[in-house]
């Protein structure tokens, strides 16, 4: 009785699962993709026939462009989250067990303010007028205002702000069941700190690192609210294309393939994120 009951709820949440993915998932996909091939209609939005005009428009240079700027903003969001997070998630790892729930609970503090206000809280702090040239002024380390906001370097800022927890989170998870006993062995075979630190500790928080850099660099494409906030015009990020193709132009046709081309690129990354996950789970460190 109690395995049938115990089989019957497996089966309604694979099923819920599966339900909650078609409808949620696969099917708005599977419009965004249908979208992509019908044409531009004026009034409608979408109308027949069928064509591939709309892909196209990725080898428009403009868009080209955009592309580039926004992986390279991208790039440069998750290796400084990266560079940042790391040593700050180690040694919150090596406090006491005590103490790595207030660490945990000061870094997911943020997220309970809505992302959009905490990226305007921003203006006060990078404004000609705000805390920072007004600190450097005071200190008469400069006696004009830097421009940083609606600025590329603003843009990194928000970003940056926006998605360090989600890398600090992931190395969190595997740093903190590391074995301290291996880097007393590695000591105790000769290993000098650094050693110790690049062969133990960094190949076992390899999947951290992996998870963390693939969960920083996909929204970092795609942010496009923290470049209207903070960017200018040269700031725009291809998820702005995209919205402007939806909201703005109307064209949903265009916008559709744009999407399903950053889409198929999205799933080649978490393609590799899962093929290195297998092949760091297969390595086994050595010192």
């Amino acid at each position: 009785m109690f395995k049938s009951a115990d089989n019957f709820c497996r089966q309604a949440v694979l099923y819920f699962i599966f339900i909650w993915f078609g409808v949620m998932v696969f099917a708005p996909n599977l419009l965004v993709l249908l979208a992509s091939f019908l044409s531009r209609d004026p009034v409608w939005m979408l109308r027949l026939p069928l064509n591939f005009q709309n892909y196209k428009a990725l080898a428009d240079p403009r868009l080209l462009t955009v592309i580039l700027k926004s992986l390279n903003l991208a790039f440069c969001t998750t290796l400084f989250c990266l560079l940042a997070a790391y040593p700050f998630t180690y040694f919150i790892a090596r406090f006491a067990k005590e103490y790595r729930g207030l660490f945990l609970m000061l870094i997911i503090v943020p997220f309970w303010t809505n992302s959009l206000i905490r990226n305007y809280a921003l203006i006060a702090i990078l404004n000609d007028n705000g805390i920072i040239n007004g600190f450097l002024i005071k200190c008469g380390l400069i006696s004009q205002p830097i421009k940083l906001l609606y600025t590329n370097l603003a843009v990194f800022i928000g970003m940056t702000y926006t998605l360090l927890p989600f890398m600090i989170l992931p190395l969190y998870a595997t740093l903190e069941k590391l074995d301290h006993s291996l880097l007393e062995a590695a000591q105790d075979l000769g290993a000098g700190p650094m050693a110790a630190f690049f062969r133990i500790v960094v190949p076992i928080s390899a999947p951290g690192i992996v998870a963390g850099c693939t969960m920083v660099f996909l929204p970092a494409l795609t942010l496009f609210y923290v470049s209207d906030i903070l960017g200018g015009t040269d700031s725009t990020v291809v998820g702005s294309v995209i919205r402007d193709q939806f909201m703005i132009i109307h064209d949903w046709p265009v916008g559709s393939a744009i999407n399903i081309a950053l889409t198929i690129f999205m799933l080649f990354l978490l393609h590799l994120y899962y093929k290195s996950g297998n092949s760091v789970d297969q390595e086994q460190p050595i010192w």
